[in-house]
């Protein structure tokens, strides 16, 4: 990739194999004595970032795919199954869909960084058009990933995206039916895109190879924009390159670590922790983040058709930036006009994306509109325009001459705007989905011992809370995703084996056939899982005037209210993940009497001020009394909500003290690491400057 190569191997087998196969020689010309331009900031960093995460994906997709069924019946159930029963399969789902959000923040920093140091300029054209397509790629997978889950978002998120390909005159309807694999999102959608979501990764690997052999061919871009003039412009990549990169990268997965182990569900939605249902729409169907801006331009134009090619146009255009842009220089660090129009577009492309989590109503709509406008104006008429009538400031005579220190400072404080910006960007993303007062009210914050880097559950209160689940809420509500043994689990309720099989013992669980081909009763064992209170769906809505009591066991991760930026921004270091048992316990202290005048109550309902649209079919679940604690605890229904609560949170992350102790390892390990790859960094460039 990178011409000649000098190297000449000195053991005996590695010369008769290269001699037949050049692959070490390839190597150390592409990234040991590759010549690096010696001004290149950690905006460069990124690259090496995405090939790293690049790689994490295709690792833990693969042997999360093991263990995967692709199945609407099953496909829920067996994401559940690997986080609990899997070993570190909580990683390993974790690890794979928060990458995925990482993966695209470094993408969309990578591609900004080109945008503003002219990446995309001759002799870069092809470098850049191949950078579009792997865009293309990961969003094309990242939306097929997002399926698999086969949550509520994750099936209404199929519907409506699948539905765009029906704009399409003449083969619309014929390449919808071809995605669904029949006339509605199901089974044969299913497999469809688990196996496009298994094959696409390798096929970004083959473009990157692409990718990385292009930007070899032409050379590495940097800050000042001008070309390597002699050897004094460029450093070997190795070992400069690659120890500046090294930190970098170590600094990115302290970032990347304090997701997966302390706000694993940060970015998600809750409504994917509730199995697809075909029959109930979400009250607002929301995208990933990343695929927010567009879209928002998809919404923003009122024809379908339109808005669809507009969608598609608003990353297509990307690819014709090399002709759009003919002005001589590169970066904008030397185009003053260039500079305040670049970052005008990222005020735009985060405006774009806040529109694209809000309801297309009122003045969300007319906003869209004008930010489409812009996004597509930069385009088409700033950068034309700019190349012709921008006066340059004078470039530095070659790569040695420009002082790197200098912008040192400006990196650091770009960083700290783009993180402010993500997190006004993810804090309104996550306000938009409840913006409405049908929502209930806010519930307030409580007090949580496993709340924190450091918080643990607490026994006592977990099996308070299971007490009162087996004498109140097994009524109604199943709990299909515990299995007995998981009382006696390290980090759970504390029971010994011996205990967890004597609780297990009181429940009969219908077994069979027999011998006699008849279905019987047993006691229960520690292998079974929790018994659901009625035989199916249809009898469970009979019992209860027509609702549907709801599986308990993720109820706390499907559960939860919006608190909005700033303090979303705030909760991503606090490490709070207690929305879904703050809900909880309000909701089960929500009840009230008597509805507010001109509140109408349906007939069979009650009020509760914190269930969204304050109409709830179940009737006051607790009341002072009612359960009897044999620690002394008080006998309330505060206390009974609270444990009750806890209790909740554990049958959702059953592996939180496990994940969080890890986590601890992971996070001194990798800030050790990055304090010794910064003081090697100083040292190897010590000589080069």
């Amino acid at each position: 990739m990178s011409g000649p190569s000098d190297y000449q191997p000195t053991n005996p087998a590695l010369k008769w194999i290269e001699k037949r196969l050049p692959i070490f020689g390839l190597v150390h010309s592409s990234f040991v004595a590759y010549p690096t331009p010696r001004n290149l900031n950690y905006w460069w960093t990124f690259g090496g970032i995405l090939s790293l995460m690049l790689g994490v994906q295709i690792v833990t997709g693969v042997v999360l795919a093991m263990h995967y069924t692709p199945h609407v019946d099953f496909a829920f159930k067996s994401v559940e199954l690997i986080v609990r029963d899997v070993n570190y399969g909580w990683l390993l789902r974790y690890v794979h869909s928060n990458g995925a959000s990482m993966f695209f923040i470094a993408v969309y920093i990578h591609m900004f960084r080109g945008l503003y140091y002219g990446s995309y300029k001759e002799p870069r054209e092809v470098l850049w058009i191949l950078g579009v397509i792997i865009y293309l790629l990961m969003m094309a997978t990242g939306f097929m990933g997002y399926v698999l889950p086969w949550g509520q978002m994750s099936f209404w998120g199929a519907t409506v995206i699948t539905n765009l390909f029906g704009a399409i005159p003449y083969v619309g309807d014929s390449i919808v039916t071809l995605l669904w694999g029949g006339y509605s999102v199901g089974n044969p959608t299913l497999n469809r895109f688990f196996s496009l979501h298994y094959l696409l990764p390798f096929v970004i690997a083959g473009v990157v190879v692409l990718h990385v052999w292009a930007l070899h061919v032409a050379g590495q871009n940097n800050p000042a924009g001008v070309e390597p003039k002699t050897e004094k412009d460029t450093v070997a990549f190795t070992p400069y390159a690659t120890i500046k990169d090294g930190f970098g990268m170590a600094c990115f997965l302290l970032f990347f670590a304090w997701f997966v182990f302390y706000i694993p569900n940060y970015l998600g939605d809750p409504d994917n922790y509730i199995p697809a249902n075909p029959a109930v729409t979400p009250a607002h169907i929301v995208p990933e983040w990343y695929y927010l801006p567009f879209y928002a331009i998809l919404r923003s134009i009122p024809n379908k058709l339109a808005g669809v090619i507009a969608m598609f146009s608003a990353i297509i255009v990307l690819a014709f930036l090399p002709w759009l842009d003919n002005a001589k220089t590169r970066s904008s660090r030397y185009r003053p006009l260039a500079k305040q129009f670049f970052w005008f577009f990222v005020v735009v492309c985060i405006g774009l994306g806040y529109l694209g989590a809000k309801p297309p109503e009122g003045i969300y709509v007319i906003a869209g509109r004008i930010l489409t406008f812009c996004y597509f104006a930069y385009f088409l008429i700033v950068l034309p325009l700019l190349s012709r009538i921008e006066k340059p400031r004078a470039l530095p005579n070659s790569i040695a001459d420009d002082v790197l220190a200098k912008s040192g400072k400006k990196v650091l404080a770009s960083l700290l705007v783009a993180f402010v910006a993500g997190g006004l960007l993810l804090g309104n993303v996550r306000t938009a989905s409840a913006a409405d007062d049908s929502h209930g009210a806010v519930p307030p914050s409580l007090k949580w011992s496993f709340s924190g880097p450091l918080g643990k559950f607490d026994q006592a209160q977990l099996q308070r809370g299971l007490k009162i689940y087996k004498e109140v809420c097994s009524a109604c509500h199943a709990l299909s995703y515990v299995a007995f043994r998981n009382l006696a689990d390290p980090g759970g309720p504390g029971y010994s084996v011996a205990q967890a099989a004597a609780f297990a013992s009181d429940y009969k669980i219908q077994d069979g056939p027999n011998d006699k081909g008849e279905m019987f009763e047993r006691p229960g064992r520690p292998a079974d899982y929790f018994p659901a209170p009625f035989a199916n769906e249809q009898a469970a809505r009979a019992s209860n005037g027509g609702a549907y009591p709801p599986d308990l066991s993720l109820i706390a991760k499907a559960r939860g209210y919006e608190r909005g930026f700033p303090q979303f921004l705030f909760d991503a270091f606090i490490q709070f993940q207690e929305k879904g048992p703050n809900y909880v316990d309000a909701l089960l202290q929500g009840y009230e009497e008597k509805a507010p005048a001109g509140f109408t109550l349906p007939d069979g309902s009650y009020y509760n001020h914190i269930f969204p649209g304050h109409a709830i079919k179940m009737p006051k679940p607790l009341s002072d009394g009612q359960v009897t604690f044999d620690d002394g605890s008080p006998a309330t229904i505060q206390q009974y909500a609270k444990d009750v609560s806890a209790f909740l949170m554990w049958t959702a992350e059953p592996k939180l003290e496990a994940r969080k102790r890890l986590g601890l390892q992971v996070m001194v390990f990798l800030i050790l690491l990055s304090g010794l790859l910064y003081f090697t960094k100083k040292k190897v460039w010590a000589n080069a400057h």
